[in-house]
């Protein structure tokens, strides 16, 4: 972009990891140690490139916050990342950092092991949020107010920052952990107003310090906490929206699966597009379930 070119407004920003996916996919089931035939890509990746990738599906135009290194692997995703329908002109590019990347093995029995090397996002730390501060996006006296995906690969210090931040104080802010094990990072946004919360049952119970039998008894859960909005899945059973006015259920459709990496990310992004439609919480509950029913079946989330 030169001097003379001025960034594409986003309808939403995605704040958080965009890197690239290696994955292991074999038809068969695997355990540990398991030594079996299939096939291996490499994709753009990330919970917020996941949100993001499936909002540009839907016809958003989603612009990413994130850190990405001058080497050949982030030069490669960035283009990669432009052709599929994301802004990236806001994105942070580190001369000393690698780009990050994301490995996971899947085996028809669903996920067998993952590991995430997000450590160049988590180094680069609030410098990612520049756009926000300095007038591009938003600033301290004119706050963004648009609406934000916020995925939990961020490290603890820097969620609580914003948690706490004025920069977000307007925002139509969805937030969303990178993992299970991550889910604690969250915590901050318990209390906060503004934030809308997607997690599944085992995040639930992380947040919640218990384990649940149901998407409706997590949910519930999490607004006793203190949780403005909480949206919680479990994978092929129910999922429930709770907020202030109750908790709705529903069930996904039955499909045959066929992968799992990018499923909670594809029913947050479709959720968010059906509300941005004005959709009633039980229509949005529904088209967010089929797009990720559709999406783990191997069709488009469209």
């Amino acid at each position: 972009m030169t001097a003379a070119q001025t960034p594409e407004q986003p309808d939403i920003l995605c704040i958080g990891s965009v890197l690239w996916d290696i994955i292991g996919r074999a038809p068969s089931h695997m355990r540990q140690g398991s030594d079996v035939p299939g096939r291996i890509s490499r994709l753009p990746g990330g919970v917020a490139w996941n949100i993001a990738m499936t909002l540009a599906r839907f016809g958003v135009r989603p612009a990413t916050l994130t850190a990405i290194g001058q080497d050949v692997e982030g030069d490669e995703l960035m283009t990669a990342c432009t052709e599929m329908g994301a802004i990236m002109d806001y994105v942070y590019r580190s001369a000393d950092l690698p780009t990050d990347t994301y490995m996971a093995v899947e085996g028809k029995n669903g996920l067998i092991a993952a590991i995430a090397d997000a450590h160049s996002l988590e180094a680069a730390g609030d410098k990612i949020l520049t756009p926000l501060e300095d007038g591009t996006l938003g600033s301290e006296a004119a706050p963004y107010s648009g609406l934000i995906a916020l995925d939990g690969n961020l490290t603890q210090r820097l969620l609580d920052q914003i948690a706490r931040s004025p920069l977000f104080s307007s925002a139509d802010l969805r937030v969303a952990p990178a993992s299970p094990g991550k889910a604690e990072r969250l915590m901050p946004f318990l209390m906060h107003s503004r934030a809308v919360l997607y997690v599944n049952l085992e995040e639930a119970g992380y947040l919640c310090k218990t384990e649940f039998t149901s998407s409706k008894e997590a949910a519930a859960a999490l607004l006793e906490r203190g949780a403005a909005r909480a949206l919680v899945t479990d994978g092929g059973n129910d999922a429930s929206d709770g907020t202030a006015d109750g908790v709705i259920t529903q069930h996904p459709p039955a499909v045959l699966v066929t992968r799992v990496t990018g499923a909670g990310d594809t029913f947050m992004a479709a959720h968010i597009v059906a509300e941005s439609q004005n959709c009633s919480r039980e229509d949005a509950l529904n088209r967010a379930l089929t797009a990720a029913a559709k999406y783990v079946s191997g069709e488009h989330a469209t």
